[in-house]
């Protein structure tokens, strides 16, 4: 009878653990690897993700734009990337939903060891790379994303609206997240734009490298990183959408009140073995970084932004945003 009574529990047990298995929902999340999209790893390495039923399933995308197609193909639920290429989507038809900010203000310009000392006090941007040109014989080249990506509208808005560079003075090279830093410190490409912790990762490594303008002086009110669901993930599982926000929201507010707590799980999901977590600390406490995970707030910025990708071509007209944001989820979560 003990051995039955010991077999009927383990067969419990294990049926348990079974349903257990069961029960856990399949997240396809896509991301950047940029410090913007720390929340979403936080919810899951605190274990939050789990409690709530939710298996995450993490892959890696360059750019905004590229993450588009995985969700126009069914094969991403949850984009965690900048807000501008979501603009693009919905006007292919592509239903997402935006449900969560993570990150305003998160872009900056870095110039490399060649154009950094012409960027001196007294000396405007413009007149920066002017003399640039003028004693290299040639533009200075500028990493950045592709057309259509928060990192390419802010460079254009900095360099055209807010510097009035001459186009002459400048060259915009798009490449990927990585290559941009790779070509930053090896002087392929004289300046760039990039967000934290690719800022605190070069300036250590290369002392010459500077900021020169910081997401708001770029675009004002910047919108950056966001939560966006697929509209048939939506559909299927709106509590699991809960859940998500509601962790987005906790995990900033761990994020801003111990931050060496979670330095530990964003080092693991970004820095590849490649970044030790006092980088990710400092990351977190430079003023290129700046959590919010309120998506109304970001909305009359989007609105500006998407109508400035309009007027230099990379969307084709303005969508209107009543559809693309849904505030719902982030009220109920901090209503909690």
């Amino acid at each position: 009878m003990r051995l039955l009574s010991t077999l009927t529990a383990a067969a419990l047990s294990i049926g348990l653990l079974g349903a257990s298995a069961q029960a856990q929902t399949q997240v396809r999340v896509g991301f950047i690897p940029v410090l913007g999209t720390a929340p979403i790893f936080v919810v899951d390495k605190e274990g939050w993700a789990k409690e709530a039923g939710l298996d995450f399933k993490f892959t890696t995308f360059e750019s905004g734009p590229v993450m588009i197609q995985a969700l126009a193909s069914g094969t991403l639920d949850i984009y965690v990337a900048g807000v501008a290429p979501l603009g693009v989507a919905r006007s292919k038809g592509i239903d997402v939903k935006v449900v969560a900010a993570t990150a305003v203000e998160e872009m900056t310009v870095a110039a490399g060891g060649k154009l950094a000392p012409y960027f001196k006090d007294g000396v405007t941007p413009a007149e920066a790379f002017k003399a640039f040109r003028a004693a290299n014989g040639k533009p200075a080249r500028l990493a950045t994303q592709p057309p259509g990506s928060v990192p390419h509208t802010t460079l254009v808005h900095w360099l055209n609206e807010v510097t009035k560079t001459d186009k002459a003075d400048f060259e915009i090279v798009p490449m990927g997240i990585d290559a941009t830093q790779q070509a930053l410190l090896s002087g392929a490409a004289d300046g760039g734009t990039i967000r934290e912790p690719t800022d605190t990762i070069v300036q250590k490594r290369d002392k010459r490298i500077k900021i020169v303008a910081l997401g708001g002086q770029m675009f004002d009110h910047q919108p950056g990183t966001v939560v966006a669901v697929s509209g048939a993930f939506l559909q299927k599982n709106p509590e699991g959408v809960q859940k998500i926000v509601s962790g987005v929201v906790r995990a900033i507010d761990l994020i801003k009140s111990d931050p060496k707590r979670v330095a530990p799980a964003i080092e693991g999901a970004l820095g590849k073995g490649l970044i030790d977590t006092d980088t990710i600390v400092a990351a977190l406490a430079s003023p290129a970084s700046k959590f919010e995970a309120n998506p109304l707030a970001i909305v009359e910025a989007t609105k500006k932004m998407q109508a400035y990708q309009v007027s230099i071509g990379t969307l084709d007209k303005d969508v209107p945003l009543d559809g693309l944001f849904d505030a719902s989820f982030y009220q109920k979560a901090v209503a909690k």
